[in-house]
């Protein structure tokens, strides 16, 4: 068993295509364990196993699923190019076949095994082990790599840009589609847009505008962790990191997954770099969206623009053409989609859709009645006015 061991530890080393699982703490436990236990007896072999366990147990108490997760999620080149299309030298083939066998191996060791190597009869933690092959599993996820992705993107649908790197967001705030109610209208084109996209029949970038509180940003998530399934995901881009956008599509462009690059509450005043920085990438730049991905955006201003009295009165000798120049930007989207503030019969149907949700039960009229009177003191109806209400209500405020 010793000499096993020590062979799979040798075997770790030379891995290559999947080598940055090396680098992965878990693993290098087990190859410091691997080394101590196939070498002379020492003191510190005992230690060395629980330190990989202990390393284990967060993830996962089973060492079959964590190495499983470890290679489905590894981004290495060759399932870039595989998911870009592009063909593998025959050598590269040969070692991916050799190294999916190793990882085979370590997934299936045991720690009764690993136990009888330490010559140890005390207790020592244990680690869970269950039939899988993972060179199904990865051929598999070629397969569907469309729709799973790989890398983070293949455990996480949300992200943020953060200093031009994008980061998953682990706990997305988010509703789900069947939790918005009215803007069906409204709801429906944004998803009809977004499954273009994902099928590949080519989408529009899209500008939600309207009043605060319409439900303008949660129905882009929601649509977006309906579809995340089909391939879908989301990046949100805040104003000050309009300027990354280029660099990030190009970042995406051989990306077999679809992106949702999201702006929310958008707005310019004057002489923002970042108004041309995005008017560049909606069109006329030589990186503008490619095509997998769209820019989404939602505002409170029709034109996107602050403008002020002495904006129009201004002091250029061609206003005009600076007034045009202002309002292009929006007219750039292909899609503009408007929210507009609930009538009565709408802002109610909301309350009682929601208070069912919540198991509310109270008289409709005194429902009601309450509803209109918060509506007042936040200054008028909303779907976020309708949940904050709702919200209130189930806690007894």
């Amino acid at each position: 068993m010793k000499k096993t061991l020590h062979q799979l530890k040798i075997q770790i080393d030379a891995l290559t295509v999947f080598a940055k699982i090396k680098e992965d703490d878990v693993i290098k436990k087990l190859c410091a364990l691997l080394e101590a236990v196939s070498g002379k007896p020492g003191d510190d072999t005992v230690r060395l196993y629980s330190d990989f366990v202990a390393a284990l147990y967060p993830n996962s108490v089973s060492l079959t699923e964590y190495v499983r997760a470890l290679m489905l999620q590894d981004d290495n080149f060759y399932v870039k190019g595989r998911a870009a299309g592009r063909p593998a030298e025959p050598e590269v083939m040969d070692a991916v076949e050799a190294e999916l066998s190793i990882l085979q191996k370590i997934a299936d060791l045991r720690a009764g095994d690993m136990k009888a190597a330490l010559g140890y009869d005390d207790y020592l933690p244990s680690w869970k082990n269950h039939s899988v092959d993972l060179k199904y599993d990865f051929m598999e996820k070629l397969q569907n790599i469309t729709k799973t992705g790989y890398g983070i993107f293949a455990k996480y649908a949300f992200f943020r840009l953060d200093d031009g790197d994008i980061i998953p967001v682990a706990h997305p705030d988010f509703q789900k589609m069947d939790q918005l109610f009215e803007y069906k209208r409204e709801r429906d084109l944004i998803l009809k847009n977004t499954e273009a996209l994902v099928s590949g029949a080519g989408a529009s970038n899209m500008l939600l505008y309207g009043d605060a509180g319409t439900g303008k940003s949660s129905t882009i998530k929601a649509v977006a962790h309906h579809l995340a399934p089909q391939g879908l995901r989301i990046i949100e881009v805040k104003k000050n990191q309009l300027y990354q956008i280029p660099k990030l599509l190009e970042e995406l462009s051989d990306n077999p997954l679809k992106f949702i690059l999201f702006i929310d509450d958008l707005s310019f005043s004057g002489n923002d770099d970042n108004f041309s920085a995005l008017k560049a990438t909606l069109e006329g730049s030589i990186s503008g969206c490619g095509d997998n991905a769209v820019i989404y955006a939602t505002s409170n201003r029709r034109h996107l623009v602050k403008e002020s009295f002495g904006d129009r009165a201004g002091d250029e000798l061609h206003l005009n053409d600076t007034m045009q120049e202002t309002m292009s930007l929006a007219a750039r989207f292909g899609l503009t989609i408007t929210f507009q503030k609930p009538d009565k019969d709408e802002y109610l149907s909301i309350v009682k859709s929601l208070a069912a949700e919540y198991g509310i039960d109270m008289d409709e009229e005194e429902l009601f009645k309450k509803a209109e009177a918060h509506a007042i003191r936040k200054n008028g109806r909303s779907p976020r006015t309708a949940k904050q209400f709702i919200e209130l209500l189930k806690i007894g405020i």
